[in-house]
């Protein structure tokens, strides 16, 4: 984006584009096309049956399913591009109305599910049913209840699956993080302080709950519900425990990354599987025995070991099944696998080689030259 002024008014367009979408539905994370597209809106079978609250217009989203990494990525985003560009011309009203969306979920989703005269509290619901081809959210679309710990709940894995617990703690992690980027770039732009504190405040409260609500014996939790409920295991879905190194959560040299990363990758993470040509760790989404090329993306970005480092890029080099591509999962049983293509694991995979170019260039380059980007 920085030389490619094209690219950078593209980029632009689509944050633009995404803060017209958070700050009308703000818990919805799949959109119709733009009406200035001339596209018409499509119909999402999935969809069929579902009730959500508040009620959402199907003109302009595709589905609601609340997942609070949609709100990181849209921050991400924003962030990337100025840091990118020094170009802030995309924080108009649109783009600050979406923040004030942001900030209002992330209060409503840190609350507990009773007040203290057990009133149900609640401020988006999400049921299936009715012939709904996606499960229903349990309890009448609540999800499991959940008590304050200064974490923020979602009813959505970024797989799309339902969380078990309600507060996804990579998910924590990531919106930690992009809050205090969110202020590093309203500092820089010398705007609206009094957000840029609400964002290092909430940063600073999320990565404290991480700390001290999910942490047992070293080991992070991949989902808690403020009652003391852990739920030990991994998705290969970004963000995930695993990929705490690169969400800029955590150095991968962190005792407790390096100990749970170990038990991820082991028969201990009950999503983890391993066969003859390929291992990882999948998710519900598929099954227990289809591991993601994606999450062995994640090991590679989460060590400096080279022996580690090459043994996963193997991995996934040699389970293409001749196309070169990056699939969704791997059965680890006959190598057969789902999406011949999948692009978020493709992005990923170019995104760890530029990552990889600079870090440990003599395991990719002949030279061992780093690269420069722009080259």
């Amino acid at each position: 984006m920085s030389t490619d002024k094209e690219l950078a008014t593209l980029v632009k367009a689509v944050i633009n584009n995404e803060a017209r979408y958070v700050s009308q539905y703000p818990y919805c994370g799949a959109f119709q096309p733009p009406p200035e597209s001339g596209l018409a809106p499509s119909h999402n079978d999935w969809a069929d049956g579902v009730t959500v609250n508040p009620p959402v217009n199907n003109q302009t989203v595709f589905e609601c399913k609340y997942e609070l990494d949609s709100l990181c990525g849209f921050l991400k985003l924003s962030r990337s591009y100025y840091q990118a560009t020094k170009d802030a011309s995309f924080m108009n009203s649109n783009w600050f109305a979406a923040v004030d969306q942001i900030f209002n979920v992330i209060w409503e989703q840190s609350q507990s599910s009773f007040d203290e005269d057990y009133n149900l509290v609640s401020f988006y619901n999400w049921t299936g049913g009715n012939g709904a081809l996606s499960p229903a959210v349990n309890n009448v679309g609540n999800g499991e209840p959940r008590l304050y710990s200064g974490l923020v709940g979602t009813h959505h894995r970024p797989s799309d699956d339902l969380s078990t617990f309600a507060f996804l703690v990579p998910a924590n992690a990531m919106l930690s993080v992009e809050l205090t980027n969110l202020a590093e770039v309203l500092e820089a732009t010398k705007q609206a302080k009094n957000i840029s504190q609400l964002a290092r405040n909430y940063s600073t409260t999320i990565k404290n709950a991480i700390w001290e609500t999910t942490i047992v014996n070293n080991i992070f939790a991949y989902e808690t519900n403020g009652f003391g409920g852990r739920y030990v295991m991994d998705d290969a879905n970004v963000p995930s425990l695993l990929s705490l190194p690169y969400l800029g959560f955590l150095n991968k040299t962190h005792p407790a990354y390096v100990a749970t990363r170990n038990l991820l990758l082991s028969r201990k993470n009950p999503y983890f599987a391993a066969g003859k040509n390929f291992s990882g760790i999948g998710g519900p989404h598929v099954d227990a025995w289809n591991p993601w090329p994606m999450s062995q993306i994640s090991a590679i970005f989460g060590t400096d070991d080279d022996e580690d480092i090459t043994r996963s890029l193997y991995l996934i080099a040699n389970n293409t099944q001749g196309l070169g591509l990056i699939h969704e999962s791997i059965s680890i049983y006959d190598g057969s696998y789902t999406r011949p293509w999948f692009a978020w694991a493709n992005s990923y995979f170019a995104e760890m080689l530029l990552d990889l170019a600079q870090r440990k260039p003599h395991l990719i380059f002949k030279d061992g030259k780093p690269y420069t980007p722009g080259q």
